[in-house]
């Protein structure tokens, strides 16, 4: 299995169970083949790959096992040394991910054009149900960033297996039907789109290679999860801002001017849109 090749201790961002932890036996090997490539993928995208992370995937019983999927990465991700790879790879990511004119991979970016919107709550909340906590790794993360939500659904796919092992069909069904609610309600609605716009625009193989294994893997899970779920992302190099909306009292006193006055009738306060001035 991927997990198990890519048996990697680093300080990466993690996704953990808030209680204590259940068993690690292997219980149902659909549900932990498909949680290795959640995490393989996560791995690649949460943030820069570090030494650990380039090492494991470079063992050559890794590599022909990514092949097996069709994923073949060029001579720039296997020939060059460790430190010379990490480098290039840190490079390459900032670039696509985290500078102006690049692509962050965050659903309420891709979605909405800006950071911290309707996604980053929901997912944090939805979390926080699971019983779920994030922790950051070398920097802090979006709960909504690509890597964390895949994280996620590893994380549920391993509790899928437990209770398939436990002979906990409810619980199974149960955790089954919040991994199909999560790709409805989010990852469906935007990886496929990303994943093609990355494979465009990175210069590495290694990104290059592992949005197309994610664009492909994301179809795939889809399909067998028997969902019907629509691209908003659209693959656009540049997403629109969308609207802010913002609650507040038009009555309420602002600074003091109307203090005395008489209070007008209660009332309930509208919503009004605030449109973005910059």
């Amino acid at each position: 299995m991927l997990k198990t090749l890519l048996a990697i201790e680093d300080d990466r961002v993690s996704v953990e169970s808030a209680g204590p932890r259940l068993s690690s036996a292997e219980p149902g090997a659909e549900c932990a083949a498909r949680a290795d490539v959640y995490r393989l993928l996560s791995g690649a995208f949460v943030e820069e790959p570090g030494p650990s992370f380039v090492q494991a995937l470079r063992r050559p019983e890794v590599l022909q096992s990514l092949a097996g999927v069709g994923v073949g990465f060029d001579a720039d991700f296997t020939t060059p040394d460790t430190e010379s790879l990490v480098e290039r790879l840190a490079c390459e990511y900032t670039t696509l991910f985290a500078t102006t004119g690049g692509f962050p991979p965050v659903e309420s970016v891709r979605l909405t054009g800006r950071y911290r919107q309707d996604p980053h709550f929901q997912v944090r909340q939805i979390y926080a149900k699971w019983g779920f906590a994030l922790h950051k790794g070398r920097f802090e993360v979006f709960p909504d960033q690509l890597g964390v939500e895949l994280m996620f659904i590893a994380e549920l796919l391993e509790r899928c297996g437990l209770a398939l092992a436990r002979g906990d069909e409810a619980g199974y069904r149960r955790v089954e039907r919040e991994v199909k609610r999560f790709w409805t309600q989010h990852l469906g609605r935007w990886v496929r789109g990303y994943a093609s716009l990355i494979e465009q625009a990175a210069e590495h193989s290694f990104y290059r290679e592992m949005a197309r294994f994610l664009g492909g893997f994301a179809d795939e899970e889809i399909a067998a999860m028997g969902l019907r779920i629509d691209d908003l992302d659209h693959g656009r190099a540049v997403v629109p801002k969308a609207e802010i909306r913002v609650e507040f009292n038009p009555d309420e006193p602002v600074c003091d001017s109307c203090e005395g006055a008489p209070m007008g009738t209660s009332r309930a306060a509208p919503v009004h849109t605030l449109h973005d001035l910059r």
